[in-house]
């Protein structure tokens, strides 16, 4: 498996885009580092390669590269970021992809519905799980014909700290997968229980961003502080691995917000 990273040179609270950033918060630039490097050994340790993408000053939020775009039928879906402070990384990450080779399934205008790349769409086998209310536009998935090559279910989000799908469902394969259920109108969480077996994750770990977790095969890479869940995965012959977020979680964001799949 192939993972896109960025170091956190320029990370910081510059401003606030979701309920958990506050400005008045200061970063530790020395422990994100630590803590982010952490994380890399931790994913190459479980076999993945890692590319890493270079950081530019003035977008503080490009570490989180889960929202560069979404990996996929080996192609990518290039994302329209809702919020202006975080536009700019496009053509960075576009420019990325290019030199690496990879094709392009859409283009980006300002008339695109606003789509945050795998933070809301996560794959589980063939179906798309495809979050939308806060930061993707539902009318994006209803647009991009090419996702016509998955299933396609769609999850309204309507709790504002569970503001990406990705910081509260993980699938583990295309039959199991974790989530915090209350992130999600009744509706959807009726029709995301019909689709794939679910286990739920307390309030206190949810609040960790126990969901927001690496899958590379068996292993988990998940924040740290969750010992629940992670007993649930053990329990299912799954190996955890538990990293230090609390820099990142600051921002909202842990060990899923800072990677990307791309192969």
């Amino acid at each position: 498996m192939k993972i896109l990273m960025c170091r956190p040179d320029y990370y910081g609270i510059k401003y606030e885009i979701n309920p958990w950033m506050s400005i008045s918060h200061t970063v530790d630039h020395q422990a994100a580092l630590n803590q982010w490097e952490a994380l890399y050994k931790t994913i190459l340790s479980c076999g993945a390669h890692v590319d890493l993408v270079t950081p530019v000053d003035g977008w503080p939020d490009m570490v989180f590269t889960a929202n560069a775009g979404l990996f996929f039928h080996s192609k990518i879906v290039l994302p329209h970021f809702k919020h202006k402070e975080r536009q700019g990384e496009l053509p960075f990450f576009k420019a990325w992809f290019k030199q690496a080779g990879f094709a392009f399934w859409n283009d980006i205008t300002s008339e695109t519905p606003y789509f945050e790349g795998a933070g809301d769409a996560l794959l589980a086998g063939n179906t798309l799980f495809a979050g939308y209310g806060f930061r993707t536009d539902r009318k994006f998935y209803e647009e991009a014909g090419y996702l016509s090559r998955s299933k396609v279910i769609l999850c309204e989000l309507s709790d504002p700290y569970f503001y990406h799908i990705d910081t509260c469902f993980c699938p583990i394969n295309d039959k199991l997968a974790i989530w915090y259920p209350d992130a999600f109108t009744q509706k959807t969480q009726q029709r995301m229980t019909n689709e794939i077996e679910l286990i739920p994750v307390a309030i206190n770990e949810a609040k960790r961003f126990a969901c927001n977790a690496v899958v590379l095969g068996k292993n988990i890479i998940l924040p740290s502080g969750c010992p629940q869940i992670s007993s649930e995965l053990q329990k299912r012959g799954l190996e955890v691995h538990a990293c230090d977020m609390d820099e990142f979680l600051k921002a909202g964001g842990a060990c899923k917000c800072l990677t990307l799949r791309i192969g």
